[in-house]
C-alpha cells in the first residue's frame, strides 16, 4: 500500500468524496443559519489586600492573599448569591450558562465574560456584575461591621458594546464540515476497500492463480450491447487492441509447446468468459488461424446469440450421433471462423462432456484446426469446465473487474489443479480505461489515428455460411 494506491483509491471514490462534502457542507449551512448571533461582553477586576503598616513585609504577605482570594474569586463570580442579586433566584441557572470567570495567570486580575444575543444586554449584565460583585466582596472581607475591608475589588475595565457576534462562526462551521467530512469518507473508503475481496488489478490476479495475466480487456459502453471486437467501433478499437495483444500472448506462452485446444472459463457467470473466447477466436482468424469456435457451455449457451447464428443443433448431435460434424459446423465472418454450436440443451451435459466422444471429437478437432477455442461453463456451479480442462492443451480463466471475488478465482484455480489442467494465464475482463489503475488503451488510441481505422476483415457478415455452400 503506497500513496498512488490510495489516490487512486481515492480517485475511484471521488462521487463518494464530493457528496460528503455537499452534505456536510449544507449541514453546516443549516447550522450557521438557525444559530442566532451571540454576543460577550467582558471586564476586568483587579483583587487588592489592604497594607496598613507600608512595609515590605506587609505589602509581601497582602500580595499573597490576594492570589490566595483571586482563586476563589473566580468561582464566588459565577455563584447563587451573586446571580440572584442580577436576576433573581428564578433566572439563576440561565445566567449561569452565559457567565464565565477566569483568573488571570499569574496576577491577581479576575475576567468575567457574559454572552448574550443582545449586545447591549450583554454590556449591561457584565457591568452590573462587576458592581454587584464588589459590593459583596466589600461585605464578605470586613472583619467586623465597622471595620475596613482586608480585600477590596475594584473593576478596572469596564464593558465594551461588542458588534461583532463570536457566534455563530461560519469559516469555522464550514473548516469543521470539510475537515469532518474528509475523514469520514477517508475511513469510509478505506475500510470498505480492506473489506472488498473483489479484484481489481492484474497483481491480484497473479498472485492468486500463480500464472500470467495475458489480457486486460478494457469496458466500452456499448460492450453489452455489441460484445463483438468487429461491431465495437472498427478494428482499431479499444477493446479490439487488447484481444490481438492477448492473441499475441498467447502465442508467447506456447513457445515450446503450442496448445490446440484451449477452454475459456470462469469462476462464476457474469464475467465475460463467452464474449472473450468468440473475440479471441475473431482475432485469431484475423490473423489467419483456421479457428473453430465450440459452444461447450450446454447448460446456457450464448455463442449463438453473440454471433447471432441458428444453435439448434450442434455438439450435442455430433456427441449423440445424431449429426456429422460436417453438417453441423458454420462458418462466420469473412475470414471463416468455424462455429460449432451448442445444439439442444442435454438433460446430462457433464456425462456427454467427459464422455470418450467429446475426447475424440476434441482430437479430431486438434488436427483440422490450428486452435480449439471452447467456451465452457463456470467452474464453481458446475464441473463441466473441469472435465473439458483436463482433456485440452490449456486453460484461459476469465474474471472481471470489482465482481469477481479473490475467494472464487482461489477457488477455481484449485479445481483447475485437482485435475491437473494447464492454466496458461488469465483474462482480466471489463476493466476501467481511465483513472483508478489505468487499465485498457483508454488512454488514446485515437490519439495515434487508431480510432478511425476499420480493414476490411472487420466487417460482419449478414448471415453465417453453412460449410460447403
Amino acid at each position: 500500500m503506497d500513496l498512488v494506491y490510495y489516490i487512486r483509491l481515492a480517485r475511484r471514490n471521488l462521487l463518494l468524496i464530493l457528496v460528503s462534502l455537499v452534505i456536510a457542507l449544507g449541514a453546516a449551512y443549516v447550522v450557521t443559519v438557525n444559530t442566532p448571533p451571540t454576543y460577550e461582553a467582558s471586564i476586568s477586576l483587579l483583587v487588592s489586600a489592604q497594607n496598613n503598616k507600608g512595609s515590605t513585609e506587609t505589602a509581601y504577605q497582602a500580595v499573597l492573599l490576594s492570589q490566595e482570594r483571586v482563586k476563589s474569586y473566580a468561582n464566588l463570580l459565577t455563584s447563587r448569591r451573586v446571580l440572584e442579586q442580577l436576576v433573581g433566584s428564578a433566572g439563576v441557572h440561565t445566567l449561569q450558562d452565559h457567565i464565565r470567570a477566569e483568573a488571570v495567570p499569574e496576577t491577581v486580575l479576575l475576567r468575567a465574560t457574559v454572552s448574550d444575543t443582545d449586545p447591549a444586554r450583554a454590556r449591561a449584565l457584565a457591568d452590573a456584575l462587576g458592581t454587584t460583585f464588589t459590593k459583596l466582596i466589600d461585605e464578605l472581607e470586613r472583619p467586623t461591621p465597622f471595620s475596613a475591608a482586608t480585600v477590596r475589588v475594584t473593576v478596572v475595565d469596564h464593558a465594551e458594546l461588542p458588534t461583532v457576534p463570536v457566534s455563530p462562526r461560519p469559516v469555522l462551521n464550514f473548516g469543521l464540515a470539510v475537515l469532518l467530512s474528509l475523514l469520514l469518507s477517508a475511513a469510509t473508503i478505506v475500510l470498505r476497500d480492506r473489506l472488498d475481496t473483489t479484484i481489481k488489478s492484474s497483481d491480484a490476479m497473479q498472485e492468486i492463480s500463480n500464472s500470467p495475466t495475458l489480457g486486460i480487456i478494457s469496458f466500452e459502453r456499448d460492450a453489452r450491447k455489441h460484445p463483438l471486437i468487429v461491431r465495437s467501433g472498427g478494428g482499431g478499437s479499444a477493446r479490439a487492441e487488447a484481444f490481438r495483444s492477448l492473441r499475441t500472448n498467447l502465442q508467447f506462452i506456447g513457445v515450446d509447446k503450442q496448445p490446440k485446444s484451449l477452454v475459456v472459463t470462469s469462476s462464476l457467470p457474469g464475467e465475460g468468459k463467452s464474449s472473450t473466447a468468440s473475440n479471441l477466436a475473431i482475432a485469431l482468424t484475423q490473423a489467419g488461424w483456421r479457428v473453430i469456435l465450440v459452444d461447450a457451455d450446454l447448460r446456457r449457451p450464448r455463442i449463438p446469440e453473440y454471433l447471432g447464428i441458428e444453435g439448434g443443433v450442434g455438439l450435442t448431435d455430433v456427441l449423440i450421433g445424431r449429426a456429422g460434424l460436417g453438417d453441423v459446423v458454420q462458418l462466420w465472418g469473412p475470414n471463416g471462423l468455424s462455429v460449432l454450436p451448442s445444439g439442444p440443451v442435454p438433460p446430462n451435459p457433464s456425462e456427454l462432456l467427459g464422455s470418450q466422444q467429446m475426447k475424440h471429437l476434441l482430437k479430431r478437432l486438434s488436427d483440422d484446426y490450428d486452435m480449439v477455442i471452447i467456451d465452457a461453463p463456470p467452474l464453481l456451479p458446475v464441473t463441466d469446465a473441469a472435465a473439458l480442462a483436463a482433456v485440452c492443451d490449456g486453460a484461459l480463466l476469465v474474471a472481471r473487474y470489482a465482481k469477481s471475488r479473490r475467494e472464487h478465482l482461489a477457488r477455481a484455480m484449485d479445481l483447475l489443479a485437482s485435475v491437473n489442467a494447464r492454466v496458461l494465464g488469465t483474462v482480466l475482463n471489463f476493466a476501467p480505461t481511465r483513472g483508478g489503475d489505468g487499465y485498457g488503451y483508454g488512454y488514446g488510441y485515437g490519439r495515434y489515428g487508431y480510432g478511425s481505422i476499420a480493414s476490411e476483415g472487420d466487417k460482419v457478415s449478414e448471415r453465417p455460411t453453412p460449410v460447403g455452400a
